[in-house]
């Protein structure tokens, strides 16, 4: 692997969502990334595994924790690990031998990296919940949505990855800081709830100061504006307008046709009304594609609602690579891009459990091997198991 953090090691109970999203990113930074998986059909995911591109750039090795000696394999690899990424309930770890204290008691240096939706504490932190839920209760769902209506919900963007993944790597990365120059791991505590929180903070500061509703589709940024909106299209696309400063606005008006028409002012809260109906009767009247070719290289700041699979397509987004394909898949490219050492795609995702003889090779535990195969400890599956992908036309239009 290449990339800044090539040469790091790092093990990943396996999980689903934000846990595996966070080693990816790792693993698309460089790091050596293997996934602890655990025996039997199916798994945590519910996509298959050549196409659960959480899983892209890492290693798997299936571990039976519910044997005696199975902590012991997830502990050796700790003990060689730099990072540990974690996301079950609390206590669950702990219940199989490899919680933080066993772990760290092997590897004083290591950065246990725990990935809760509720956190490790608190009244709720062993009971179940989703992304919908932490976003819930975190203020962050309650803003999103069209006056008058209900909350919307912005797929799982904002607690899951926004609010826990990105937050659980940076905890990481800045505990490694102090881990390799202090020599002292310590246990990063996660939760989507407090990551989610922290995301609303300039909200938080709008509110104090004033200059926010507590109702949701009323303000500048959640569609109460009509200059920070959405507008359908004559061929029922839509085109995406955040004119927000009086430059930007007035270039709007100019494309719309509208710069001489008698409209409230931009700032005239009583007149937003008038100015989304206007708005909306003019998009209405030309295809995506025609307000798409109407704004292009303005700075009106309009841009066309693209689905997931139109998205790689956009020229700006083809012309900087943000998309690329890698075994017979398109998917997103590794993000954020660093001049000296850029991160990159990794290997495709693993079929679980094909890589478990050459990780413990690799990581010096190859002496152990053959003991713990045939007490049923670890399992090596054959190679048939990581069958080839065929692209099956994923995003071409």
């Amino acid at each position: 692997m290449s990339g800044p953090l090539a040469g790091l090691r790092v093990v990943e109970l396996a999980g689903i969502g934000p846990g595996p999203f966070a080693a990816m990113l790792l693993a698309d930074l460089g790091a050596d990334v293997v996934r602890v998986d655990r025996p039997g059909p199916g798994g945590p995911s519910t996509v298959a595994p050549g196409r659960d591109l959480l899983n892209r750039g890492k290693r798997s090795i299936v571990v039976d924790l519910k044997h005696p000696d199975g902590a012991e394999v997830v502990l050796g690899l700790a003990e060689r690990a730099a990072i540990l990424v974690e996301g079950w309930r609390p206590g669950v770890a702990e219940r199989l031998g490899v919680g933080p204290q066993a772990a760290l008691a092997r590897n004083p240096a290591l950065v246990y990296g725990r990935m809760t939706g509720w956190g490790q504490d608190g009244p709720l932190a062993r009971t179940a919940g989703h992304d919908i839920d932490y976003i819930a209760v975190a203020g962050a769902l309650h803003p999103i949505g069209r006056a008058g209506g209900p909350p919307q919900i912005p797929l799982n963007l904002v607690g899951d990855f926004g609010g826990g993944a990105l937050y659980l790597v940076v905890g990481a990365l800045a505990a490694l800081h102090l881990a390799r120059a202090t020599g002292r791991g310590q246990v990063v505590d996660a939760a989507v709830v407090d990551g989610t929180a922290h995301l609303t903070t300039m909200f938080a500061g709008l509110l104090a100061g004033g200059a926010w509703q507590p109702e949701r589709g009323r303000n500048l940024l959640d569609g109460g504006a009509p200059f920070y909106d959405v507008y359908a299209t004559a061929d029922g696309g839509h085109m995406a307008v955040g004119a927000l400063e009086p430059q930007f606005y007035a270039e709007l008006l100019r494309l719309l046709g509208l710069a001489d028409a008698d409209l409230p002012a931009q700032h005239d809260v009583a007149g937003w009304p008038v100015l989304r109906a206007r708005f909306a009767q003019v998009f209405a009247a030309r295809t995506r594609a025609e307000w798409t070719g109407v704004f292009a290289g303005t700075d009106a700041c309009v841009a066309p609602v693209l689905s997931l699979t139109e998205a790689p397509h956009h020229p700006h987004l083809a012309a900087r690579g943000t998309f690329e394909e890698h075994f017979g898949l398109r998917q997103p490219a590794a993000a954020p891009r660093l001049s000296d050492t850029p991160g990159a795609v990794g290997g495709r995702p693993p079929a679980p459990g094909v890589d478990t003889e050459a990780v413990l090779a690799d990581w010096g535990l190859g002496a152990h091997l053959r003991r713990w195969r045939d007490a049923g400890v670890v399992t090596q599956a054959p190679a048939a198991n990581q069958a080839p992908i065929v692209n099956q036309g994923q995003g071409v239009h």
